[in-house]
């Protein structure tokens, strides 16, 4: 697939209860490889919890380490690279909590979105969400890290309980613990996969059309997965996040709500030809025709020649070889690396088993 540059939009709501929003989301667009001439976005989203004002404080610290440590770290090996920034923002917020009484226990849960050229890696911690909108599939690529899921996982409880499950919103991993989260590098894709092998779908290659859709609890707790997948298909890129903040937001709207889409454009999508290109194009094309009216004229010219020498002449001629030119016109046009997706199994939204945190747990 051509590499082209992604078409992003994202929006972010505090909700209908007069909650502080303490969702934080950030954008980075740069280039890496050997060369620096790879093409990346990255796209942070986390929801913090935890005292009056002190989870926004512990989203916006992890945002911002979390970006920077990753625009400059290794992008030849981007799971060490993001393990290292994720550390690296929870410690920060592990000790900015122990030195301000008033922000005791903050944290807060992330996700993230990588996109390498066409290649897509993923990290999560807590219960933002990741998803990935392909044809007509949605599907969820990231497990959430509650109590609600460890017990469905387990059987404790139906999946009809889980919403209204009075430990609906118990957090088993966070950023902000003493000891620092494991991020969660398995990406679920593939149908009857086990951890391993959503660890494999690491670098998953984009489509024309994919959308990955990054976006807070405060969503997913009121409008369904179902519903998510039909607005991104009956909506514009940029109405999408507003149209869905406005369904949850009339359904009670009871936390913060944030939105960040990445959209890769369509393949008839073709970057126009400059007009200075077009003119060179133009000239070679006429250089191609001149050239093509001289070697005719001397063809027809030595042809004549040698017909009228021949009825002037009485005895046999020798054989004349006539000069050749070869002309040799290269045209390179340079064009981006392509890759394509060979992957043929239906996606669906699996419900994988994961181990327990029991020592970062965090009532949101």
């Amino acid at each position: 697939m051509e590499e082209r540059p992604l078409i992003i939009q994202a929006a972010t709501h505090p909700g209908m209860v007069g909650k502080q929003n303490e969702d934080r989301y950030r954008f980075s667009s740069f280039t890496v490889g050997p060369k620096g001439k790879t093409p990346s976005v990255l796209a942070v989203l986390c929801d913090g919890i935890g005292g009056h004002r002190a989870g926004e404080v512990a989203a916006e610290m992890a945002v911002d380490i979390v970006s920077e440590e990753i625009m400059n770290g290794d992008a030849q090996k981007p799971l060490r690279t993001i393990q290292k920034a994720i550390t690296k923002a929870s410690d920060a917020i592990y000790a900015a909590s122990q030195t301000n009484q008033g922000r005791q226990g903050m944290g807060t849960t992330g996700a993230l979105a990588w996109v390498i050229g066409n290649q897509l890696f993923t990290a999560n911690i807590g219960d933002s969400r990741i998803y990935l909108l392909r044809k007509n599939h949605l599907v969820q690529l990231t497990t959430d890290h509650t109590w609600v899921q460890e017990a469905l996982d387990a059987g404790l409880i139906a999946d009809d309980q889980s919403s209204q499950h009075p430990n609906a919103h118990i957090i088993r991993r966070y950023l902000g613990s003493r000891i620092a989260p494991q991020p969660d590098f398995r990406l679920w894709y593939f149908a009857d996969e086990e951890d391993t092998d959503a660890l494999d779908n690491q670098g998953l290659p984009l489509e024309p059309e994919d959308t990955l859709l990054l976006c807070s609890d405060g969503l997913t707790d009121l409008v369904s997965d179902e519903e998510i997948r039909n607005v991104i298909q009956q909506s514009s890129l940029a109405q999408v996040p507003e149209v869905l903040i406005s369904m949850a937001n009339k359904r009670g709207g009871h936390d913060n709500i944030t939105i960040v889409l990445m959209q890769v454009p369509s393949k008839n999508k073709v970057k126009p030809i400059r007009i200075n290109q077009r003119r060179w194009i133009m000239a070679i094309l006429n250089a191609l025709a001149l050239v093509s009216l001289l070697i005719t004229a001397l063809f027809f010219g030595f042809r004549w020649r040698a017909r009228w020498t021949g009825n002037e002449r009485t005895e046999p001629l020798a054989t004349e070889v006539l000069p050749t030119a070869t002309i040799a016109i290269t045209i390179t046009a340079t064009q981006k690396p392509t890759a394509s997706q060979t992957a043929t199994a239906q996606p669906w939204t699996p419900q994988p088993s994961i181990t327990p945190w029991p020592t970062n747990t965090m009532q949101q």
